[in-house]
């Protein structure tokens, strides 16, 4: 064969593949957690306490174990091994026992032959409470005299950031106070699984989750097995945006299982769903500003506050989070920053895409446009005048090593063409097909045909933003891959086993594209994400292309070398052909020596290839007691320009156009990087617009996707990207995280381009139509609290692996 017939690998790095889950999903073959059966299975059920916070003095069962095809009913004392658990901390029961701490705790489950009689069962069970009254406001959970709701106190954790002389004098000042509400993840495939029992006396839990192998270090104690014993597999995942890293249905329906020998599949409803994972932390924030004439940043004072809820999931790590983005992606040479996160009453907040990043953009990116104006400036100029770049220093005191392309996103998301002026409304207010120059239905308000441009507003707004990629403060972040090479009917064949969990993004088809890459063959298989493989870490922190990724790149790697190794030794032995001078290669199922083939790969095949390997990033360290650290890894960064339209008289909002410029790294799958790109930017849209749970008096008032309202394609205007690739060094093909970076800036875009439209000062989202003309007055705050005296008991390692020097809470026995 000569190189001008050599086929090229197809599907590699760099290109816009088809995903390999895409055609199922597609013609709804694809089989998603909820779609899990098995031959005589019972279908488990949760009773959940109606109180936010309440004592449980009796629960009396015998109505449901009454009932014809109840197989079992469980409480807290059936719970076989530890009573709690947790993402971070162990602090949140498997089963309520004496106390409820928020509306929708699990007090009882069941299983019964089907679902029907499940419920009935369920409402048989009667439990005495004795209500207490909730603390549900997240500075009322830090007075001296509000009521302790874990025995060390309302405080999670409380960060301080030092940063130069936070009493630094600056000519011009600027100072604002922000909200944003709870936001859910949205998914659409709710909670679901199944737990079937093994001969050896353990479990097999098929799950629609984040994380298997943290998964089973929670579950495993709680039934009182060995880890071994507990085998967790990725069940079909529909969404997951951050709700999936904690614990829901998995030790309630394995208990289930191990009680009656027979599979229990449990599948929320989508009310159950609202009260079965964690939502966005709601937040209050306290900015203040300072800067030169110039318009050189001198200090930022920021005070945060998150309400967590009940327990802690991961709000220790999304304070963290909040705490070093708050002074946005900018230098600033003096800072003072505290950030705390409190329990409350209200419902458990954990994880969501952008990871306590989101809330800080919307308030720094306000404050930056305050500024602007204060100064005279253009709001981009400001931007860029204030960029970072490498080798700036953070407020942590960490200097970023890796690329930093600010100032290229601000300038080509800028350069981005601004959409077509708004017809003039004589002309708007004929159809389209009557000759007119728009369609009646792209106005705001689209088919309730409620306006015609009569008080029509456009608004442009700007923001930037940035998040960091993998986990941070020290924590030995890893993934583990194997994969092996061996010779198939027509050709080479590489199969891929990582436990990276699939929930949509296209991590097993980058997976798949990295293998193509490195072996240079085009079938590739990928074994089901388990827990027999190593742990790949969670599919969260926009993390698992560079983790996962990098893990399969070493694997491929040393199956790569084994295989030159066998090339090498067969050269010139009996009728093989010397191996040409030149680095031997892969390509097009060919090895090359030099750019000339030297024989197909399965011809070195006569026994499989397989290798293991795990992938580490560089190390961070945690911050100290003065939130001075090496915490994060590396950066991506987002710049994004809205254009809206308002409706002055309704308050109604059409988006016209979002452009962005995103800094990428490299791009794996081109496609996939767009795709992610708009999803975000539609996330942020709906935070900005509608998105909001609702809670009053800790109770959920719109768990339905009736009330509860996320943007459709209605919604979503044209979005104009460009990509950055300005390669990370040390990263695998020098690759950077994407999903979340959008979510992080287009609220704040968004926002801005409101206030631009109407002159009002938006300080809380979603921004409502009452907002926006007027019958509302700005969310407002008598003055940032203090900050609490004791930042919380020792610290304990946690199922991470990893302990916070600021403010870490002590695991319940």
């Amino acid at each position: 064969m000569s190189i001008s017939t050599l086929t090229k690998t197809r599907g590699g790095v760099g290109e816009s593949v088809r995903r390999v889950d895409g055609v199922p999903k597609v013609k709804g073959e694809f089989q998603f957690g909820s779609d899990l059966w098995a031959e005589g299975m019972l279908w488990g059920h949760t009773l959940r306490s109606p109180h936010p916070h309440a004592l449980i003095h009796s629960i009396n069962v015998a109505g449901a174990l009454a009932l014809p095809g109840v197989h079992a009913v469980l409480l807290a004392g059936d719970v076989p091994g530890k009573k709690c658990f947790g993402l971070e901390f162990a602090d949140q029961p498997v089963l309520a026992g004496d106390r409820v701490r928020y509306a929708g705790e699990p007090v009882a489950i069941l299983a019964a032959v089907d679902p029907e009689t499940a419920r009935r069962a369920a409402a048989q069970i009667v439990v005495d409470y004795e209500v207490l009254p909730p603390v549900t406001d997240m500075e009322a959970a830090l007075l001296p005299d509000a009521p302790r709701l874990h025995e060390y106190g309302n405080v999670l954790r409380h960060v301080r950031i030092v940063h130069g002389d936070p009493d630094a004098a600056a000519e011009v000042w600027v100072e604002g106070y922000y909200e944003t509400a709870m936001q859910d993840q949205a998914f659409l495939g709710p909670e679901s699984g199944m737990a079937i029992p093994s001969s050896d006396g353990g479990v097999d839990l098929y799950v629609a989750t984040q994380w298997l192998h943290v998964d089973r270090e929670q579950v495993a104690p709680c039934l009182n097995l060995p880890a071994e014993k507990v085998r967790v597999h990725l069940s079909g995942v529909g969404g997951a945006f951050g709700a999936r890293e904690d614990v829901s249905m998995h030790v309630h329906a394995c208990m289930l299982a191990l009680r009656t020998g027979k599979p229990v599949k449990m599948v929320y409803g989508r009310e159950e769903s609202f009260f079965g994972h964690v939502h966005r932390h709601p937040s209050r924030i306290w900015m203040r500003h300072g800067a030169t004439r110039e318009g050189r940043l001198v200090s930022v004072r920021a005070r945060l506050l998150l309400d967590g809820g009940a327990y802690s999931s991961s709000g220790s790590a999304v304070i963290g989070n909040a705490s070093t983005f708050a002074a946005g992606p900018y230098e600033v040479p003096n800072a003072l920053i505290e950030g705390t996160r409190v329990f409350t009453n209200n419902p458990p907040c954990g994880a969501m895409r952008g990871f306590g990043a989101v809330q800080v953009c919307f308030a720094y990116e306000a404050q930056m446009d305050k500024l602007a104006k204060a100064l005279g400036m253009d709001p981009v100029a400001l931007r860029l005048r204030n960029a970072l770049k490498t080798g700036s220093a953070l407020p942590t005191g960490q200097i970023i090593q890796g690329s930093a392309p600010v100032r290229e996103v601000i300038e080509r998301c800028a350069a981005i063409p601004m959409p077509a002026a708004i017809p003039m409304p004589d002309a708007v207010s004929m159809p389209k097909e009557e000759g007119g120059r728009r369609d009646r239905l792209s106005y705001p308000g689209g088919a309730g045909n409620v306006s015609r441009g009569e008080a029509l507003r456009r608004g442009v707004g700007f923001a930037v933003g940035y998040k960091n990629i993998a986990y941070s403060d020290g924590f030995d972040d890893s993934s583990e891959a194997r994969v092996k090479l061996f010779a198939g009917s027509s050709g080479p064949i590489a199969e891929v086993h990582s436990a990276a969990a699939e929930v949509g993004q296209g991590v097993h088809t980058v997976l798949a594209q990295i293998a193509r890459t490195e072996l240079g063959v085009e079938h590739v298989v990928l074994h089901p994400s388990d827990t027999l493989v190593g742990s790949a870490g969670s599919t969260s922190a926009s993390r698992q292309t560079m983790m996962s990724g990098g893990a399969v790149q070493l694997a491929c790697q040393a199956i790569r070398e084994e295989l030159f190794d066998r090339v090498r030794l067969r050269a010139g032995m009996g009728d093989a052909p010397l191996v040409p001078d030149g680095a031997l290669t892969l390509e097009g199922g060919m090895v090359l020596a030099g750019g000339v083939p030297v024989g197909p790969i399965e011809a070195y095949l006569d026994e499989p290839i397989e290798r293991t390997r795990v992938y580490h990033h560089r190390p961070t360290r945690a911050m100290d007691a003065m939130g001075q650290g090496d915490p994060h890894v590396s950066f991506a960064f987002a710049a994004q320009r809205a254009v809206v339209e308002v409706d002055e008289e309704l308050g109604l909002v059409r988006v016209v156009q979002i452009a962005t410029a995103q800094d990428v790294g490299r791009a794996i799958n081109p496609q996939a990087v767009y795709g992610q790109i708009e999803g975000g930017t539609a996330m942020g849209l709906g935070f900005a617009l509608m998105e909001e749970v609702q809670v009053r008096e800790g109770r959920i008032l719109n768990a339905s996707y009736t009330d509860y309202l996320i943007p459709t394609i209605l919604d979503m205007p044209p979005v104009e990207a460009v990509l950055v690739e300005e390669p990370e060094p040390g990263a695998p093909y020098g690759v950077k995280g994407v999903g979340e970076p959008p979510t992080v800036v287009s609220t704040a875009a968004i926002v801005a381009a409101l206030r631009d439209a109407t002159g009002r000062a938006l300080n809380r989202v979603p921004v409502r139509p009452d907002d926006l003309i007027g019958l509302t007055q700005p969310a407002a705050s008598a003055g940032p609290p203090p900050a609490p005296d004791v930042p919380g008991p020792k610290a304990v390692p946690h199922y991470w692996g990893l302990t916070h020097g600021q403010g870490t809470l002590m695991e319940p026995e």
